[in-house]
Order: structure tokens, then sequence, then C-alpha cells
């Protein structure tokens, strides 16, 4: 008997200005002065749709972008500066029919009421293809522009003080995915009747106070948004180590994880599936995406040029905290299959250059994986959960259908 083949690779793409490459922005393909317009974005997601990505998600802050972890830097030779993530999602989703929109959200400093009802919208606007990405700051700077709150300067990553911090804003993390989740679910799927003859839009029965009580957050509810398409649109977060590995077993549908190979990859998926375990999710599904900073060309060598150009146009060498490959599409395709055997369900890929290695993505990487079997060659549904396999759930506070 023939060994099974593996289920189809799931694909995304990690958008951020002119790519991850810190010089990407001088590279002849990057668009620099076209950053901060909305035909950039759309063009950049219509070239990801083209190659029938699950989705993209579009990076976001709540301070300018720094080389350091903790605070930020003086540096003008890199760009600075960002668009709102939700709002580029929510402005190319018209113009896209198919590919799920996920931008990036800070929960640390953002409200779960705004959250719940800025998705609800995009996951409206965009017809279900709406999903979420949370992450968490620790930067002082950024806590300074809302007042609300203050943050230690730390020094180091791995200070025990700075552990500490980040696991209190990880478990915030956590509330917050569970208030905007509530949040979702404050209305059942029929409770606006629109009614002229009688006069009734609304059954009031069909909205709940979800009556939040946590160390983080007290929050009473219903939203003022109708429940979204998708019911819950995808809840995804990146992780590198055990206490974000938590908030995606307890919140997330997709995870990406940042392994520098297949045995790393291994143990980071089985470590995931434990902590779902723990947290009694384990019938639930869960993604679980290696992230891949890529320099792509057909030609090997012309890929590696490219990155020491890069290189030495940022007086350094790029290291990432995920895997960097420089390769061929046909070799891309080799270190995908390799790592899927590890148990990873999908990839996210960030390009190098936005202009450069998204096409190569879309018309190269995708055409072999098609030529292989591994990856769809046409979209077969219409919702990013569908895409993704995931059920739509049912509405928690609704009563059970007898």
């Amino acid at each position: 008997m023939s060994p099974t083949p593996p289920a189809p690779l799931h694909l995304a793409v990690a958008l951020d200005g002119t790519g991850w490459h810190p010089a990407s922005w001088r590279e002849p393909a990057a668009r620099p002065r076209e950053l901060f317009t909305a035909g950039y974005w759309a063009d950049l997601v219509a070239e990801a749709e083209r190659g029938l990505l699950d989705f993209v998600t579009i990076e976001d802050g709540l301070g300018p972008q720094s080389s350091h972890f903790l605070h930020p830097d003086d540096r003008t030779d890199q760009v600075r500066g960002r668009l709102d993530a939700v709002l580029i999602a929510s402005r190319v989703a018209p113009l896209t029919r198919h590919i799920g929109l996920v931008p990036t959200v800070v929960a640390t400093h953002t409200e779960p009421f705004h959250i719940s009802k800025a998705i609800a919208t995009l996951d409206y606007v965009s017809t279900g293809r709406a999903g979420l990405r949370v992450q968490i700051t620790a930067r002082p700077n950024e806590a300074a522009h809302f007042g609300r709150r203050t943050l230690p300067h730390l020094t180091s990553h791995d200070a025990p003080a700075t552990r500490q911090l980040v696991t209190d804003l990880f478990d915030e993390a956590a509330d917050h995915v569970e208030v905007v989740r509530r949040l979702w679910d404050s209305w059942e799927d029929d409770a606006e009747i629109r009614d002229v003859a009688t006069g009734r839009f609304v059954d009031r029965d069909k909205l709940h106070y979800i009556d939040f009580e946590g160390r983080h957050f007290s929050v009473k509810g219903p939203s003022i948004t109708p429940r979204p398409p998708q019911g819950q649109p995808p809840v995804t977060a990146l992780a590198h180590d055990t206490v974000p590995y938590r908030l995606l077993a307890r919140s997330a549908d997709v995870g990406y994880v940042t392994p520098r190979d297949t045995g790393e990859a291994r143990a980071i998926v089985a470590e995931i599936r434990a902590e779902q375990q723990a947290a009694g999710r384990a019938a639930e599904p869960l993604h679980v995406f290696a992230d891949l900073v890529v320099h792509l060309d057909d030609d090997p060598a012309e890929a590696a040029d490219r990155r020491a150009r890069l290189d030495a146009l940022a007086g350094e060498e790029h290291l990432s905290d995920a895997r960097v490959f420089t390769g061929s599409p046909s070799q891309l395709a080799d270190l995908l299959q390799e790592s899927q055997s590890a148990g990873l369900t999908g990839f996210r890929l960030r390009p190098a250059v936005a202009g450069h290695d998204l096409p190569a993505i879309t018309r190269g990487l995708v055409p072999e994986l098609q030529h292989r079997g591994a990856f769809r060659t046409a979209y077969e549904a219409d919702t990013l959960r569908g895409l993704l396999g995931l059920p739509r759930p049912a509405n928690r506070y609704a009563a059970p259908v007898a």
C-alpha cells in the first residue's frame, strides 16, 4: 500500500513596509515613494491573491520601527512610519475576492471592545475574510503614547524582570482575545429581524451581556456590531518561546513559529500540542505555520548576490528572528515539504523585498508547489475559515437547537 500523501500546504505572506530586509527600500522594485498610498498596498495584496495564498498579514505597531527589542533607535537609513493595519485591510478588502486579510493589533494598549468591532467590520467589508494577529509590546516609549500605564525600562532581553513582564503581557493578551471572542458572540446570528411591517429591527433577547471580569479587563457588552459573517474570524499570533506558545494553545487558530531546522520545528510543534492538551483544546484545530524570510530568484546565485548587496547597503548582515532562506523556488519547495514532515501545517513567508520576492513567491514558488500537487490550483472556499479548514463555530450564548 502506498503511503498517504501529505495534506496540501497552507501559505501566507507577511507584509511589512517595503520588505523584511532593512535595506529593502533601496531596491529598484521597492516603490518607497508609494509606501503610504492605498495603491501600493492594494497591489501587494492583489499579487498575493494572484498566487492563491491563504492570507496576508499586515504588520503594525504603536511606535516607530526600531532595530532594538525594547527601545527606539535613532536610525535614519531604514523605513520608519506605518499606516494603520486594520485600515489598510479595510481599504483593500473590496478590491479582492478570496484572500484572507489579517491585520496586526497590539493588545497591550488597545481596548478589546474597539478591536472586536473593528475586526467584525472588516469581516463584513471583506464578506468573511478577516482575521486578527494579536501582538504585545514591552516598550516603555509606546506606553508613554497612551499615558494609562507605565512599563519599566528593561535592559536585557533575557533578564528575569523582562521575562516576568512578558509573561504578564501574554496573560493580558489571552484575556484580550477572550473578551474579543465573547463580544463577537454577543449577538446571535439571527438577532437582526429587520421587519418593516412590525417595526422590529432587532430581537433584544438575542443580544447578550458578556460580563467579563478578569485581572486585566472588566467588559459588560454586548458589542455594537452584529456577529461577524465567519462567527469568529481566525485569531493568530507569533510565538518564539514557551510563554507565547501557551497563548497559541489557549487562544489562537493559527500560530507562527520560527524554527531553524526540521528537528527544532518538530520539538516546537510537540510543545504547542502539549500546551493545547493542557488548555483543554486538544480537539480543536490549531494550525502551526513556520515563518521564513525569503530571498528568491530562479538562479540561486542571483538570490545570494542580491542578499549580499542588501546586507552591504545595510552595513551589516541581516539576522532575523526567523530562518532566512536564499535560493530558488524549487529549493524553497523542497525545504517547505521537508519541514511539513515535522507537523507544520503551513508557512508564513516574509518577502525580503516585497516588490521582488512577493512576485517570486506567487509566480515561481506557487507553480512549483502546484506541479508537485502540494498547493491549491483554485480557491476552494469563500471565507478565511473555509480556506483554513476551520468550521464556523456555534455561538456560545445561543440556546442549543433541540
